[in-house]
């Protein structure tokens, strides 16, 4: 059994180069602690947002199709549904998960559904609620991503807890007060560009992370103009429809480093 003293004398005969190479890791994870601890205390202490005060816009597109309401905007949220799945497989062949993966893809099969619930009947504030928890899951995926990617690996598996209970539980509260909900979502977001301008660590999957953000600026823009696209592409498509696409190629740049390992179980 190893002693103290053995465990001083081999931290001891550590070679330098190794110490540096583990030493800016450790800096980081004092960093995302401090950011982490900082949008803590934003959420906590900022002042409170009503539910009333979210603008929650019209949604242009409301033509129905074989019965279904708001067609275009329910039927778009197969795109999480098809990217989530996808996405679940290509971990089955894989030797190792990355921190965060199995989160992001589960995330966007919730989001489906959620966001599906919701688009059915957008008038019903409740529904909305169903459409953010979805969210929240897979949001708390990709910044364990980024986190694994750009820290450290306990760093992605420790964000992905704290996110994910922080999203969930401020989408529950959004019902009555928006700002932790506004805290999680473009707090996180900032979160997620700081990383990604941080050097990849060593060993990490490569995840290019701008792709993931660019088509998440890209969905909000899709957002902002959902009636001026809709009306420049002569009622063919909404902006909110393409937003649900772009969101959902934001899990692209992720499926597509996930390449087979050596020692993955074949599939029967």
């Amino acid at each position: 059994m190893l002693r103290a003293n053995d465990l001083t004398e081999a931290a001891k005969a550590t070679p330098p180069a190794l110490s540096r190479r583990l030493a800016p890791s450790h800096l980081r994870e004092k960093y995302l602690i401090g950011a982490l601890f900082v949008l803590m205390l934003v959420a906590l202490l900022a002042p409170a947002l009503p539910a009333s005060a979210w603008h929650i816009p019209h949604f242009v597109d409301t033509r129905t199709w074989l019965g279904l309401p708001n067609a275009g905007d329910v039927l778009s949220n197969l795109a999480f549904l098809v990217m989530g799945i996808w996405g679940l497989v290509r971990l089955r062949a894989r030797r190792d998960t990355p921190a965060g993966a199995s989160c992001l893809f589960l995330g966007l099969i919730l989001t489906s559904v959620g966001s599906s619930f919701y688009h059915l009947d957008p008038d019903a504030p409740q529904r909305l609620a169903a459409d953010r928890l979805g969210m929240a899951v897979a949001f708390a995926g990709f910044l364990g991503i980024a986190a694994g990617e750009r820290i450290s690996v306990r760093a992605g598996h420790a964000v992905v807890v704290l996110v994910a209970a922080a999203g969930l539980l401020a989408a529950w509260i959004a019902r009555e007060n928006l700002t932790p909900w506004v805290v999680v979502q473009f707090g996180g977001m900032a979160l997620a560009v700081g990383l990604a301008l941080t050097p990849a660590r060593p060993g990490a999957l490569g995840v290019p992370l701008g792709g993931v953000i660019f088509f998440y600026v890209l969905a909000k823009l899709f957002e902002l103009g959902d009636e001026a696209i809709f009306e420049a592409t002569g009622h063919i498509v909404s902006g909110h429809t393409l937003k649900h696409l772009a969101a959902a190629l934001a899990a692209w740049p992720v499926i597509r480093m996930l390449r087979p390992t050596d020692s993955a179980p074949c599939p029967r």
